[in-house]
């Protein structure tokens, strides 16, 4: 069975990050689900449009192997916001399955939850002294247990790939990367 994977947008979303991570997922062939916070057209923090599956109060009766959340300003703080998110994100963690998020969304999203407690985790540069909880660590990604964190626009690939391989192995992980030209 095909592993499955949602990813919320919010207006504000970085749309690199998203469509970086929608994209790589579904090369390697997990089931994306696009997630609205807002309305199903959201507009990103550098004015793409995108269109999500739906919304997010219509996915709370599906498990997923990775939540995977974008940054981008609002948009992390729409994330954060969203009750309905916070709930599938703590039931993730405790059935074991996986969460990521890269930009912004690390530090205003899973630290303001309390989801970094004492793991090693980085985001964008300038919100890193927002961790309180977390171990701030400057990696482009950073794997820790459960959580997958990442740093920004130009480490949306790798991120990407690294979620691949997580859920896929890295096998599959090469696979897409060097169709990709990315290796």
């Amino acid at each position: 069975m095909a592993k499955k994977a949602l990813v919320p947008i919010a207006d504000g979303t970085e749309e690199l990050e998203a469509v970086t991570i929608v994209d790589v997922l579904r090369r390697a062939g997990v089931s994306v689900t696009v997630a609205s916070v807002d309305a199903l057209q959201v507009t990103c923090s550098r004015g793409v449009k995108l269109v999500a599956d739906r919304l997010m109060d219509d996915c709370t009766s599906e498990d997923y192997d990775v939540i995977v959340l974008p940054g981008g300003m609002p948009g992390a703080a729409h994330l954060r916001d969203c009750e309905t998110l916070v709930q599938l994100l703590r039931r993730q963690l405790e059935r074991g399955g996986y969460i990521g998020a890269i930009c912004a969304s690390p530090a205003i999203v899973f630290e303001h939850h309390g989801l970094l407690s004492h793991r090693r985790a980085t985001c964008y540069p300038s919100f890193a002294e927002k961790f309180k909880e977390a171990v701030s660590v400057q990696e482009s990604v950073v794997v820790d247990g459960p959580v997958i964190t990442s740093q920004g626009p130009g480490t949306a690939l790798a991120f990407s790939l690294q979620l691949v391989e997580l859920l896929c192995e890295r096998e599959k992980a090469n696979e897409v990367a060097k169709a990709m030209v990315a290796q």
